[in-house]
């Protein structure tokens, strides 16, 4: 059996994995890396101690010796999204990497789309030109690389001057693997400077880049994501103990492989994604945008293909929220520690409460809210609370605003596709709670096929990446090769209670909308505000 090695790079930390050609994950190894945030947007990482991660969990799969390294045959990086990196021509970074949370570069962007037409924010004629070419455009919230890139220019010229590529955190590993730089339409999405509309034919937009007022020679080449990039350099086959002629795909972000890793293959076959945060998504055979609910079709890791994009802010970060600041803050009122286990101790204990948490809702905007409306103003809350309540209600009521809040998204997703997904497949961290699987069946009235091992989704969506490219297996077999733990099918007596309670859920937005814009218009929510990775 052949095996790829996996780098699966996010926020919290690297997990490397290897992975078979068919997706079966036969080791894995986690080391967590910081992050640096800062009251002014400041949300960074040193891609130093991104590298170290990558070596220390390759070391450990490698010394475990589960796998023998004549059988790797290939290295697949999946990497966070919506970062920057600034390298010079050898490859070397020249500053921390801007994370995804960074939002020091939006008055940049609030400052170019100043003009006399605007919707929300945005120049009108500016940001449908941007969405007829790219299917989107740089977003006033200055997350987007783009505005980090602008960032920089303005205010850290002479890194700005020395940068000879500015790159994905994706595409920056793939240098250090090979010391080639090269990026994927899909990584590059996100600086909003790709035509798109041809999916066999992205390239940049120089019209688009000469209206940022950027240098065009900073950005790298495009390959496809199943290209072979090169082997792996000599250097890094000796210090991981691989073979020299280990071959490195370009892959593609997350966001792109955890899909691929879902199993969700076929357009419009839908995912669901419960993590930090979640979002749902298909392939598609178009290019299109919904401007009005933020979600856009955009290129995906396959050939040829395009897949919906769209993000909530905050879902598990929710549980985390309630864990760290609440049931076990660190204070002189503390009397017990969350241990490892508390997320099973949460599954337990929403098991006994029944379903509705005694009318009690929870609106989980407590990061502002992305789509399917995209409000920096809104803010969670517990409505409707009571003294017959206790803990078990209000951690219940939790999993089930989540719940609601996703199906709030799935509505404008079916409208985007112009059809019902009757069957969701759920992958990541929250995929692993069979309570909260079947609260989603429940709200959502949609059957939820639980992915076997649902944080493993984006090591083995690499994977696939990696063998559709070196020729071991065809799209078809992805599918084939998911397999499923469980199955949830949705409880008509709960459905009665959850359209209920759904329906004031909508009406707690309509009503407190106004309200929390004229609380909070001015108030940015800075990364250090309790939402971490």
């Amino acid at each position: 059996m052949k095996c790829i090695l996996c780098i699966d790079h996010g926020t919290s930390g690297v997990k490397t994995a290897i992975v078979s050609t068919n997706g079966t994950v036969m080791d894995w190894s986690f080391k967590a890396v910081p992050l640096f945030l800062g009251e002014d947007g400041k949300a960074e990482q040193d891609p130093v101690e991104w590298w170290n991660a990558i070596l220390h969990t390759t070391h450990e799969l490698i010394d475990r010796g589960h796998v023998p390294v004549e059988d790797i045959v290939g290295i697949s990086n999946t990497s966070q999204f919506s970062g920057l990196v600034a390298v010079d021509k050898d490859g070397n970074h020249l500053m921390n990497a801007f994370n995804a949370m960074d939002s020091r570069g939006a008055y940049l962007i609030e400052r170019f789309h100043r003009g006399a037409i605007k919707v929300s924010g945005y120049n009108l004629l500016k940001v449908l030109n941007w969405i007829r070419i790219t299917g989107g455009g740089p977003t006033l919230s200055g997350k987007d690389p783009i505005a980090h890139l602008l960032f920089v220019k303005d205010q850290l010229p002479e890194i700005y001057n020395k940068t000879y590529k500015f790159l994905e955190p994706q595409d920056y590993i793939n240098v250090k693997l090979t010391g080639k730089i090269a990026a994927s339409p899909a990584s590059m999405q996100l600086f909003w400077i790709t035509d798109t509309r041809r999916i066999d034919d992205v390239h940049y937009a120089t019209g688009l880049i000469k209206a940022l007022r950027i240098d065009p020679d900073k950005f790298p080449p495009l390959k496809r994501s199943i290209d072979v990039l090169g082997t792996v350099t000599k250097e890094n086959a000796d210090i991981l103990g691989l073979d020299k002629q280990t071959k490195v795909v370009v892959g593609a972000p997350d966001l792109h492989t955890a899909g691929i890793g879902a199993g969700a293959i076929a357009n419009y076959d839908g995912y669901f994604y419960i993590g930090t945060s979640d979002y749902i998504s298909c392939h598609v055979p178009y290019k299109k945008t919904d401007m009005f609910h933020n979600m856009a079709s955009l290129p995906g890791a396959l050939p040829g293909r395009y897949y919906l994009y769209n993000e909530q802010e905050c879902a598990g970060a929710c549980l985390s929220f309630l864990r760290d600041n609440i049931l076990y803050h660190k204070d002189e009122l503390s009397r017990e520690e969350p241990g490892p286990d508390v997320y099973k101790k949460f599954d337990k204990i929403v098991e006994e409460v029944k379903p509705g948490s005694k009318n009690l809702i929870f609106t989980p905007w407590l990061y502002g809210e992305r789509a399917p409306v995209d409000n920096h103003s809104i803010r969670g809350g517990f409505y409707n609370m009571s003294l017959s309540m206790d803990k078990g209600d209000l951690i219940r009521a939790i999993f089930e605003g989540v719940a609601f809040n996703a199906r709030w998204l799935l509505h404008y997703v079916e409208k985007f596709i112009k059809r019902k997904m009757q069957v969701l497949n759920v992958i990541g961290g929250g995929a692993q709670s069979n309570v909260w699987c079947q609260i989603f069946a429940d709200v959502m009235g949609k059957t939820i096929r639980q992915v076997s091992n649902p944080i493993q989704s984006n090591a083995r969506g690499a994977a696939f990446i990696a063998a559709l490219g070196l020729g071991y297996i065809k799209e078809e077999d992805i599918a084939r090769n998911t397999t499923f733990s469980n199955v949830f099918k949705p409880d008509a007596g709960h459905q009665a209670v959850y359209n209920k309670l759904y329906k004031e859920f909508l009406a707690i937005y309509k009503r407190m909308e106004k309200l929390y814009h004229a609380m909070n218009k001015n108030v940015a929510i800075c990364a250090c505000e309790g939402h971490q990775p």
